[in-house]
């Protein structure tokens, strides 16, 4: 079981990525929006904003989110380890309800060119 700095590493490690990227995806992960990853099995929300093709100030609390972001994420601490370090699909663990995903239909339609 991923802990939280395992976690928290993959969180910094998929900002590099964003970071790196070209084409589309650089502009979908262009946005400015709040963002929260809740890891459910450790129980603790990582917090940051999506701004300038990065994940930006992070910070980590105990418990669910306890505000709304404007993107945000729902699962365990492996399965963020795994979509990051490439093992587990995205489109196929939302899908199937390993990852799950809210935010506002625009946002949606602008984060699907990250997938």
């Amino acid at each position: 079981m991923a802990d939280s700095a395992e976690c928290r590493a993959a969180l910094i490690q998929l900002s590099e990525n964003l970071g790196k990227a070209q084409g589309d995806v650089r502009s979908a992960a262009a946005m400015d929006r709040s963002l929260t990853c809740w890891i459910t099995d450790l129980d603790v929300t990582f917090s940051g904003r999506l701004r300038d093709g990065r994940i930006q100030d992070i910070t980590q609390s105990p418990g669910r989110p306890e505000e709304r972001a404007q993107i945000r994420l729902a699962m365990k601490g492996d399965d963020l380890v795994a979509l990051v370090g490439g093992q587990l699909n995205f489109a196929s663990a939302w899908a199937s309800g390993r990852v799950k995903l809210e935010a506002g239909i625009r946002d949606l339609l602008q984060l699907r060119k990250l997938l």
